[in-house]
């Protein structure tokens, strides 16, 4: 039987901790409620970091054998150390594959990879939120009908600061009007990157059926690709040069 793929699931960790309501909803942690998903799928060895574990749970053996790494953000972007930002990136370069969740666009990880402001519009109102699927033949929306309802949602709105997606998956659309690219594919060399917008903090959204199942799908599609090693600078030419 092939090793299952290893799975890490990334989170601050500090809404959780200081807010009641959040606690209530999540009483081990966001994380904890994506990886209890992800291990039931039964194909998938999951473990959890967290932003206040010595570095930041990453340290160690964690990043190389991880195979795809889920990350979640918001209100400490500016603790996660550059040190541990280069080293996910570099992952994700040689192959590893990378899920950013809702305002994890904001990421030190994501913003270097993409290589803009990643900015958008957002408004907390607790509307609802129609993902509509625009790319049904997708493995990251395998299982799904046209489109999931989330009866209370943060808004994110255009425009999205990003660099045209490789693949757009999933469209939201929300009750005040706007519109969001909310399921996003990027590759950057040999890794695949899904940037997947729901997930405020203050909603049950990661115990949203349908929201798990595209993390899961998109963990599946993301995840590394046996292929050749990627070399780079002063190449010997592979045959025979006739010089002057």
């Amino acid at each position: 039987m092939p090793d299952q793929l290893r799975v890490t699931v990334w989170n601050e960790g500090r809404h959780e901790k200081k807010n009641a309501q959040i606690a209530k909803l999540y009483p081990d942690g966001m994380h904890a409620a994506i990886a209890a998903y992800l291990q039931a799928c039964g194909d998938l060895d999951v473990r959890t970091a967290t932003l206040d574990e010595p570095d930041h749970g990453l340290g160690g053996d964690v990043l190389p054998t991880t195979g795809v790494l889920i990350w979640w953000g918001h209100m400490a972007h500016h603790e996660v150390k550059d040190a541990i930002v280069d080293k996910v990136c570099a992952r994700v370069l040689d192959g590893m594959g990378l899920v950013v969740l809702h305002s994890g666009h904001y990421s030190k990880p994501f913003r270097k990879l993409m290589g803009t402001s990643c900015s958008l519009k957002w408004r907390e109102a607790g509307e609802k939120e129609r993902l509509w699927v625009v790319e049904p033949g997708h493995p990251i929306v395998q299982g799904l009908g046209e489109y999931i309802d989330i009866p209370h949602e943060e808004m994110y709105g255009e425009r999205f600061d990003i660099p045209e997606p490789d693949a757009l998956v999933l469209i939201s659309w929300f009750a005040g009007g706007e519109v969001f690219r909310s399921g996003c594919c990027f590759r950057r060399n040999k890794g695949k990157i899904f940037y997947f917008r729901p997930g405020h903090e203050s909603y049950p959204t990661y115990h949203h059926q349908g929201v798990l199942k595209i993390i899961a799908n998109a963990v599946r599609w993301a995840a590394p690709v046996p292929g050749p090693d990627v070399f780079f600078g002063n190449f010997k030419p592979l045959e025979k040069l006739e010089t002057a």
